[in-house]
């Protein structure tokens, strides 16, 4: 998988997690807990928008006109399912693989040690 998608995919999960956890979340606090601009936040909202996994929804008795609240649609659950899984199946591949260049690593620096 292009790096470039794997990237969206993560941004995706981590925005698709925070707004289901915090609704009311405005693009400013999200774009913050990204660690991202708050141009890629708007854009990927957008882009998550689009594709029917969120959608937004005003607050009807708040004096301010801009409160929303972004909702996961059914499709945005389902999405963010299955991109938790790809999410998960990928980490655990760069786990086992840090594992086991750790335990060459360590082999060699005991076989170093053990000669100095």
């Amino acid at each position: 998988m292009p790096e470039n998608h794997t990237l969206h995919e993560e941004t995706h999960l981590k925005v698709l997690r925070l707004l289901q956890a915090q609704p009311q979340m405005n693009q400013r606090d999200l774009a913050a807990a990204l660690g991202v601009s708050l141009g890629k936040t708007n854009f990927c909202l957008q882009a998550l928008l689009s594709k029917g996994l969120l959608k937004m929804q005003n607050f009807k008795n708040n004096q301010r006109k801009l409160a929303y609240a972004y909702l996961l649609t059914p499709a945005g659950m389902t999405e963010k399912a299955a991109l938790t899984a790809r999410f998960l199946k990928r980490k655990t591949l760069e786990y086992e693989a840090l594992k086991s260049e750790i335990e060459v690593l360590q082999r060699e620096f005991e076989v170093a040690e053990n000669k100095g």
